[in-house]
């Protein structure tokens, strides 16, 4: 019994670690680097930013039917994988289904914001769409940040 409040304990500090994360990741927005040609400096940054807005915009209803699936497979594996986990934790503490349930909420919790994490990420796919969007705009995109 000396265990489980020091284990509980343990993964809500975890998991409060991982949440802090999460929200640091998503503060920073990427986007693309464009090369300062000719159409950059006669539109202006405040156009190209409005630009690079319209063309995330499109791509990401031209691929959001691929959305969503990252997030819900992150969220079992992580289940899944905590529970395994867990378990093995509550054997050798005594709490075989106390310790499979715990892990499997704190690995369902950490694959949900890993999978909604690299889902705020452009994927290749939206990059390349984006990058091909401001090309046909004028602009010259040289990379991502």
């Amino acid at each position: 019994m000396l265990y489980r409040p020091a284990i509980e304990k343990r993964l809500s500090a975890i998991l409060a670690g991982v949440l802090f994360l999460f929200l640091v990741g998503c503060a920073a927005q990427r986007g693309p680097v464009l090369y300062p040609n000719e159409h950059l400096i006669s539109v202006g940054e405040g156009e190209a930013r409005r630009d690079i807005e319209e063309c995330n915009c499109l791509a990401e209803n031209y691929i959001k039917s691929q959305r969503g699936s990252e997030a819900a497979k992150g969220a079992a594996g992580g289940a899944v994988g905590g529970a395994i986990v867990g378990g093995a934790v509550g054997a050798v503490t005594g709490h075989l289904g106390r310790g499979a349930a715990i892990g499997a909420a704190a690995g369902g919790t950490s694959g949900l914001i890993h999978g909604t994490a690299k889902e705020a990420q452009p994927s290749p796919v939206q990059r390349n769409f984006v990058d091909r969007c401001l090309r046909e705009k004028g602009y010259e995109p040289i990379g991502w940040k």
